[in-house]
C-alpha cells in the first residue's frame, strides 16, 4: 500500500501548488513522491494505478468547480486527464532501473512530454494543472520565464523532485539536485533583479465589469440586459478620463451585437467618440445565415466613433463552444445546450494605436502560452484577456483566482502587462513582472481603472524561442534511451 500513499500524497501536494491554495513553492517537490513509488513498484499494474490515483485525486480536487456544469463534464475530463497521468507513470516505470544520471533525464523528458500533449490533445488541449505555472508562481521566479517559459519551469521543478528521490536512495547522486537547485537559485535571483517591464507610454484603461442578471443559469432577454448593464457603465465614464475602455467576453449577444444591429454599432460609436477613448467590445453573434454556427469576437472602436478591427477567438472551448463528434455523443441531453459550434479565427490580431498596439484573446485562450505569445509575435505591446466566467455563479471564485494565476505567468512570459476582463469578475491588472493591480469581486457591477504601459524594447526570450528548454529535454531524454550507456543501476527494493 506503501505506493499508494505515496501517489495520495503527491496529489495532495499538487494540488496545494496551485489556488485556492497557491503555494508555489510545493511544485518543486510535490512530485516526489509519486517518482518514489513509481521507482518501487515491480509490477506493471501498480505503476498504472498509482498513476491513475495520482490524476483522479489531484485533477478532480483542482477542477471540482467544473462539476457546477453538471457531472458530464468533470467526470470526462477529469478521467482523462487521470488517463494520462497512469501512461506518464508507466512511461516512468519502464525505465526505473536505469542508472541514475539516464532515469533522471528520462524522468524529466517523459513528464516535459506529458504536459506537452496535455496542451495540444484532445481538441486543442487543457492548460491546467501544468507544474511549470505553480512552480515559476513565487517572486522572482516568475521575472524568469520571460527567459524559459512556463515549460521550462516544469523541467526545472521536476528535474529538482527527481534528483530528491535519487540523493535520498543514494548520496553519490547528490550532483543531480545540486546542479538542478543551483540552476533555479540562480534564474529565481535573475529574475528578481531584471523583471520584465514595458517601457513605451503609459495609458488610462478602464474595465467595465456589467455583471450577468441571471448568472449560472439562463434569464428573459439576458443578452439584451448585459448589453444594456455594461452601456450604463460605459456612460458613466467621464469624457478625457481613459484612454481605453474594455468590455468582457459575451458583453454582447445576437441580436444586441454590432454586426446585426445598427443601433447598437452606433451606440457603441457615440460612446467611444464621447470618451475620447478606445473601447474594445467582446460578444457572440451568427454567422451569416448558418443556425448552426457563431462567432466569438473582440471589437476594436477608435476615439472618433470608427470600427479599427476585429479579433475572433481561435481556441473553442470543447463542449462548451463546440460538441467534438457531435453525431457520436448526441444521447447525452446535456449537451443541447451547446446547438451550435463555435467558427474559428484565422490567427493572432494587432490593433494599431498612437501609443501602441493591442493583442487580444478571448476566454481560457489566456491560459495557453502559445496562443499569447502569438499576439506578442504578431507585434502587441499590450494584450487583452476577455473571459466570462458567469457559467459558474457563486463558485467561480476559484476558477477566475486559477485563471488570472495562468495568465500572469503567461503575462511575464512575454513581458507585456495584460488587461483582465470577465463579465462577473475577477478582473484585473496584471503587470509584465506578474504583479497584479486592484481585483474586482465576483457578481459585482462595477468599473476598475488602472494604468497600464505598452512594451516597445523587443520581444522576449520566450516570445521567441518559445517552449526552448522543454524541447531541450526531450531532445536530452531521447538521447539519454537511445544513446549506449550503463542502463541498469542497483535495484531498488519494493
Amino acid at each position: 500500500m506503501t505506493p499508494y500513499f505515496a501517489a495520495l500524497g503527491s496529489a495532495l501536494l499538487m494540488w496545494a501548488a496551485f489556488p485556492p491554495v497557491g503555494w508555489g513553492l510545493l511544485g518543486f517537490v510535490a512530485p516526489a513522491p509519486l517518482v518514489w513509488a513509481i521507482r518501487r513498484s515491480e509490477r506493471l499494474s501498480t505503476a498504472l494505478n498509482i498513476g491513475f490515483i495520482f490524476g483522479l485525486l489531484f485533477f478532480g480536487a483542482m477542477l471540482n468547480w467544473v462539476f457546477t456544469l453538471g457531472a458530464v463534464a468533470w467526470i470526462p475530463l477529469t478521467f482523462w486527464l487521470a488517463m494520462t497521468s497512469a501512461a506518464l507513470t508507466f512511461s516512468i516505470w519502464l525505465f526505473r532501473h536505469w542508472s541514475a544520471t539516464r532515469f533522471f533525464l528520462i524522468s524529466i523528458g517523459l513528464w516535459a512530454l506529458w504536459e506537452l500533449v496535455r496542451t495540444l490533445i484532445p481538441f486543442g488541449g487543457f492548460p491546467w494543472g501544468l507544474l511549470g505555472y505553480a512552480a515559476a508562481s513565487p517572486p522572482g521566479f516568475i521575472g524568469s520565464v520571460q527567459w524559459v517559459g512556463p515549460g521550462g519551469w516544469s523541467v526545472l521543478a521536476v528535474a529538482v523532485a527527481v534528483g530528491l528521490v535519487l540523493i535520498l536512495e543514494d548520496m553519490s547522486n547528490w550532483r543531480l539536485i545540486v546542479d538542478a537547485v543551483v540552476v533555479v537559485l540562480l534564474l529565481a535571483l535573475a529574475g528578481g533583479l531584471f523583471p520584465p517591464r514595458p517601457d513605451g507610454d503609459t495609458i488610462r484603461v478602464a474595465i467595465i465589469q456589467g455583471n450577468s442578471p441571471c448568472p449560472g443559469t439562463r434569464c428573459d432577454n439576458e443578452n439584451k440586459r448585459i448589453f444594456e448593464m455594461h452601456l450604463a457603465l460605459t456612460q458613466q465614464v467621464p469624457a478625457a478620463e481613459v484612454d481605453l475602455v474594455v468590455w468582457a467576453e459575451n458583453s454582447m449577444g445576437a441580436p444586441y451585437e454590432p454586426v446585426g444591429n445598427p443601433e447598437v454599432e452606433l451606440a457603441l460609436a457615440a460612446e467611444a467618440e464621447r470618451m475620447g477613448a478606445y473601447l474594445l467590445v467582446s460578444g457572440t453573434r451568427r454567422v451569416g445565415l448558418a443556425p448552426d454556427e457563431f462567432l466569438n469576437v473582440n471589437r476594436m472602436y477608435s476615439p472618433t466613433g470608427d470600427f479599427v478591427g476585429e479579433y475572433t477567438k481561435r481556441h473553442p472551448v470543447p463542449f462548451g463552444e463546440f460538441v467534438p463528434l457531435r453525431d457520436l455523443f448526441d444521447f447525452i441531453p446535456q449537451l443541447n445546450r451547446v446547438p451550435r459550434d463555435m467558427k474559428r479565427g484565422d490567427g493572432p490580431v494587432v490593433f494599431v494605436t498612437p501609443k501602441g498596439s493591442v493583442g487580444s484573446v478571448i476566454s481560457f485562450e489566456g491560459a495557453f502560452s502559445r496562443l499569447v505569445r502569438s499576439e506578442a509575435q504578431e507585434g502587441s505591446g499590450l494584450i487583452v484577456v476577455a473571459t466570462n466566467e458567469s457559467s459558474y455563479g457563486k463558485r467561480s471564485n476559484v476558477p477566475s483566482d486559477q485563471l488570472i494565476a495562468l495568465v500572469r505567468i503567461n503575462a511575464a512570459a512575454v513581458g507585456q502587462d495584460i488587461v483582465h476582463a470577465a463579465i462577473t469578475g475577477k478582473s484585473t491588472i496584471i503587470r509584465a513582472d506578474g504583479t497584479l493591480g486592484e481585483r474586482t469581486e465576483i457578481l459585482e457591477s462595477v468599473i476598475l481603472r488602472d494604468r497600464v504601459t505598452f512594451r516597445v524594447s523587443g520581444q522576449t526570450l520566450f516570445t521567441r524561442l518559445g517552449e526552448w528548454l522543454l524541447f531541450a529535454a526531450l531532445l536530452l531524454a531521447a538521447m539519454a534511451i537511445v544513446c549506449p550507456g550503463r542502463n541498469r543501476a542497483i535495484r531498488v527494493d519494493g
